[in-house]
């Protein structure tokens, strides 16, 4: 199992650096920037030794040369600020095209995801991948590129440069060398994890606070305050725990490391002092050895925050990879159709369809509904007339059996073109946030804007639109922009009326609409149903009387079908329903 995880972070690093392919010309620049910073960072304490050589003899200071190592130290130093300041901007340029490149991918994986995938995951756990975990995947790689290799190339270098001083006093530090390396790798060992466990938990309050946030006047309503900041708290005390134990087990790095240092450093001390008074070493040459020793332990110091930075990165990334990962919804077949102008001839044929395998929804439906044909499909909630519409606009494809439009099987034509040819009004409406002459314009983009004006009064909507502060200017969203529900439920009506399918599907169109507006509406539905096939999901009876067929549903079936005067003589279910509205 140790070893499977092992596997797998470095299956998820592997991945994420191939996100830096696209950055080659940044990565090179970098490398060769921190290549130039390291080298003039280590040839520095060369300098000062030989600046105090040149004074290290009673009464003899040799300012010529202590003059030129001055310029040669301040030449050194600004070049090296100057390549830190461009290595900066090269890290952040590598590091924020690379998160840009994941969020696009996630987003787009979001787009093409299956809607059963979205119906069972909450909205706000996605967000936390998408926006937090994605941050987090930043801030690991941005210390990795100013840190990381900064940090490799100076011990490497620091050895060279120590090696070329002293050999014995060289071998001191690499063999106390691995003391630092261990102290990382337990470190790297214990975060991993928990950092993992962090970043599950705070997706988990995420989603929640999301929710609640949205549904806080039904919290209000229901005197649930108490018992939301319940589990909010016991979330809350799950993300301290795994955040408390993440940070002590990272802020472990510091004192251990530089612990090692200390002794590193004393240990090059005390063997540097015995071969200066031995005369193996000039005062000035163990001036630059204490100086590299030093250099040569901080970016262990580094590398190892680095590490667990890191570490949380690439939990963070795993999240993010796993949602990329996701099986998406079938693609088209490969000859696939393109539905141009549908006619409107639906039929259903021994179809069958279940959420969950062992809860089965709709079984055996046979149905055949013609062109121009009002559908109304009445029942109560739960029978299944909302999944026979995800069914016909292939939101979900059938278990058994086959819908045709046309003659030809929904599954045998492109998504795209079979959803062109419907429109849709749901009771949960959905407005972008642009104004609201562009959402009204969506069903139809190349409409002018006395199109949009016309669908606007045929939705009698006009009338609030003008009153708003810059009328069809007005910027809206789904859930701000003081708009009712009935107002954006209207909005959504005026966008099906501008683009005019030649299919329809009303689930629930005009639930939020006040009975005056309503009866107009409906006036406007009929006129613009003529000749197009229109499926009607509706509750208050009232609204479905003129229909040309209406199907009566109850646990996934169809009990009866017929139009209203039939069915009301029938004396069965639907007289009930229409009997139970109607008279008290």
């Amino acid at each position: 199992m140790k070893q499977h995880k092992t596997s797998k972070r470095f299956a998820t690093l592997r991945r994420v650096l191939t996100l830096l392919q696209g950055s080659k010309k940044w990565l090179i620049l970098s490398l060769l920037l921190s290549l130039v910073t390291v080298t003039l960072t280590l040839y520095v304490p060369i300098l000062v030794g030989d600046a105090i050589d040149s004074m290290a003899d009673a009464g003899i200071v040799d300012f010529p040369s202590i003059f030129r190592i001055l310029l040669l130290i301040g030449i050194s130093v600004g070049i090296t600020a100057l390549s830190q300041w461009l290595m900066s901007i090269f890290g952040n340029k590598i590091t924020y095209a690379a998160v840009a490149h994941i969020r696009s991918d996630a987003i787009r994986k979001i787009e093409v995801l299956p809607v059963s995938y979205l119906d069972s995951h909450a909205s706000g756990e996605l967000l936390s991948r998408v926006i937090a975990d994605a941050d987090t995947v930043a801030d690991g790689l941005l210390l990795g590129f100013t840190q990381f290799f900064t940090g490799i190339m100076t011990i490497f270098g620091t050895l060279l440069f120590m090696l070329t001083v002293n050999v014995w006093i060289t071998l001191v530090v690499v063999v106390m060398t691995p003391i630092s390396l261990f102290a990382a790798k337990f470190i790297a060992s214990k975060t991993y994890h928990l950092f993992r466990q962090q970043a599950d938990t705070r997706a988990e309050q995420t989603a929640y606070l999301n929710e609640i946030i949205h549904n806080q006047r039904v919290v209000q309503a229901f005197g649930q305050e108490e018992n939301v900041l319940s589990k909010f708290d016991e979330m809350n005390g799950r993300l301290l725990d795994c955040s408390l134990k993440a940070t002590f087990f990272s802020s472990l790095t510091n004192p251990t490391t530089r612990f090692v240092n200390a002794m590193v450093y004393a240990a090059v001390g005390l063997t540097g002092a015995f071969a200066a008074v031995s005369g193996r070493i000039s005062v000035g040459g163990l001036s630059c050895f204490l100086s590299y020793a030093n250099q040569y332990t901080k970016p262990f110091n580094e590398i190892s925050g680095v590490v667990t930075e890191l570490q949380n990165a690439l939990a963070c990334a795993d999240r993010i990879f796993n949602l990329l990962e996701e099986a998406e919804r079938p693609s088209d077949a490969h000859d696939a159709k393109v539905l141009s102008q549908a006619n409107g001839n639906v039929d259903f044929q021994d179809v069958s369809f279940s959420y969950v395998p062992e809860r089965p929804l709709i079984s055996h439906c046979n149905l055949h509904i013609a062109q121009g044909q009002r559908v109304a499909i009445v029942g109560p909630t739960g029978c299944g007339k909302t999944t026979l519409m995800n069914l016909l606009m292939r939101f979900y494809d059938v278990t058994d059996g086959s819908i045709s439009v046309d003659e030809t099987d929904i599954r045998a034509m492109t998504r795209d073109s079979l959803r062109e040819n419907f429109g849709m009004v749901l009771q949960d409406t959905w407005l972008s946030g642009t104004s609201i002459r562009e959402n009204i314009r969506m069903g139809n983009p190349d409409a002018t804007d006395e199109d949009v004006i016309s669908a606007a009064k045929a939705a009698h909507a006009h009338s609030f639109i003008r009153r708003l502060p810059q009328g069809y200017d007005t910027v809206i969203s789904d859930k701000t922009g003081g708009l009712s529900q009935g107002q954006r439920q209207l909005l959504c009506i005026a966008r099906l009326m501008l683009a005019l399918p030649p299919m329809l599907i009303l689930d629930e169109a005009t639930s939020s609409i006040d009975t005056r507006t309503e009866q107009k509406i409906q006036s406007a539905f009929q006129t613009m149903m003529q000749g197009r096939t229109s499926f009607i999901v509706a509750h208050r009876l009232s609204t479905i009387q003129e229909a040309d067929l209406i199907l009566v549903m109850r646990d996934g079936n169809i009990i009866e079908q017929g139009n209203h005067d039939s069915l009301l003589a029938k004396n069965g279910f639907y007289a009930e329903l229409y009997h139970s509205q109607f008279i008290p």
